[in-house]
């Protein structure tokens, strides 16, 4: 009878670390594939930051949520992109248990505020357009950061909660992710336990973090487009439009592929989608981010000229070739 229950213990103990699986072909092309893009996030990113902060004429609420979105953004991506590139570069795709644990609650975490951060950029342009004589009292600097904090301060405990559930699990069986980072479904799957409070608190997060954020969006637009249409002028209309369309490209993606993962059955046949859908929130709408924001933006690209302009003028009021 005792040696029937250490073989359970044993059979049912906590796996001291995982595999990461991802992607196991092409490991130098997927590396160098992985860098460039890493680079090119930080680069576009930081490029954001750093204009919309040296511009006084970006000083408005609209680009001080932008700015903080591309810093989310930075920080996003450098949760999973270096480890993902580790692992192709020495072969050891294993990670700790406290490890995975970290990444993942870094994910959700800044995942999280993500999903508030884009329901005040909506309530912002929803301002703008809506009630533009009262838009900068009503938005005022203490607003806008405290519309940040509150997005960052809900989130910092629903997913120490979250992890703390997860973790607490025994894992047995197989300790390989067929992921390319630590993500909730693709652990759970390794866990050998009744796993009914764990779903439940997955989707009730997804509710709060999810859909509730996402109903926000819905209806400042429907209020938007509202009065888009009450304009007078063609050319109001498409100026006041542009000034949205970004944003809402940006909530299409990430939102699109969030509900996709983390709302849809996790049966066996979806991990493969769910797997694919995880590079499109975690590497290409950041890497799409800036493109999104400036292509379309005459102030952001007018700010970078003027940027430029001056420091090809420090360069040669100081003798700089």
């Amino acid at each position: 009878m005792a040696s029937e229950q250490v073989k359970h213990w044993e059979n049912h103990s906590t796996a001291g670390e995982f595999i990461l699986l991802g992607y196991q072909e092409y490991p130098i092309l997927l590396f160098i594939a992985f860098l460039t893009t890493y680079l090119a996030i930080l680069l576009g990113n930081g490029l954001i930051v750093v204009v919309t902060a040296w511009d006084s004429a970006l000083h408005t609420p609209m680009y001080f949520f932008l700015r903080n979105l591309s810093g989310l953004e930075m920080c996003y991506t450098s949760v999973t992109l270096p480890k993902m590139m580790a692992n192709l570069v020495s072969g050891d795709r294993a990670i700790s248990l406290p490890a995975c644990a970290t990444q993942m609650f870094f994910i959700l975490f800044l995942g999280g505020t993500e999903c508030f951060l884009l329901a005040a950029m909506a309530y912002d342009r929803y301002l703008a357009i809506c009630l533009p004589l009262r838009y900068m009292t009503i938005m005022s600097p203490r607003l806008c950061l405290g519309m940040v904090l509150v997005s960052f301060a809900i989130s910092l405990p629903m997913q120490l909660l979250q992890i703390g559930l997860i973790f607490s699990l025994p894992f047995c069986g197989s300790n390989e992710i067929d992921h390319f980072f630590c993500d909730i479904p693709p652990v759970l799957r390794l866990a050998c336990a009744d796993l009914y409070a764990n779903e439940l608190a997955v989707y009730t997060e997804n509710i709060f973090f999810v859909v509730l954020p996402f109903v926000l969006i819905v209806a400042s637009y429907v209020h938007i487009a509202r009065a888009i249409l009450r304009m007078p002028s063609g050319t109001g209309r498409q100026k006041t439009f542009s000034t949205c369309s970004s944003h809402l490209t940006v909530v299409s993606l990430f939102y699109g592929s969030g509900m996709l993962v983390y709302l849809c059955p996790q049966t066996s046949d979806f991990a493969k989608v769910a797997k694919l859908l995880s590079l499109l929130y975690t590497i290409i709408i950041p890497l799409c981010n800036p493109l999104i924001y400036t292509l379309r933006n005459r102030e952001v690209k007018v700010a970078f000229s003027r940027l430029l302009g001056k420091k090809r003028s420090l360069e040669v009021g100081t003798g700089i070739s």
